[in-house]
């Protein structure tokens, strides 16, 4: 998923402020189920734990681009691996934890989920 980066996500100085990294981050995970036609009402994904590594900075009026990688689906989480460049220049990746919740409790994940998780797997 290709983003520009406005200034409402930078800092005074231009700088993308750290959380947008992980708001981009959603973006791309969201965009994975809303390209399939699928909107979340009482279910999505929660976070569960994450690790984040920042590498470089984005600016403003960079195009980036988030990258995502599922490595692991269980019953009701998965791990994803999502990474944002800029060109071919690595600026940021996280490790994230995902639980699936329906109805505001922990639930398997649907089987309509895996298939599309699995499209992402390397």
């Amino acid at each position: 998923m290709k983003i520009r980066i406005y200034y409402d996500a930078t800092d005074a100085g231009g700088i993308v402020y750290h959380t947008k990294y992980l708001e981009f981050c959603e973006q791309a995970r969201s965009e994975i189920f809303f390209s399939k036609n699928i909107f979340f009402e009482n279910e999505g994904y929660v976070v569960k734990n994450l690790e984040a590594n920042f590498i470089k900075s984005a600016k403003l009026g960079d195009l980036i681009e988030v990258k995502t990688i599922t490595k692991e689906i269980k019953n009701a989480s998965l791990n994803i691996f999502q990474e944002i460049y800029k060109e071919n220049i690595k600026l940021f990746e996280t490790t994230i934890k995902l639980v699936y919740i329906k109805n505001g409790k922990i639930s398997k994940i649907p089987q309509e989920h895996i298939k599309i998780l699995n499209e992402y797997k390397n």
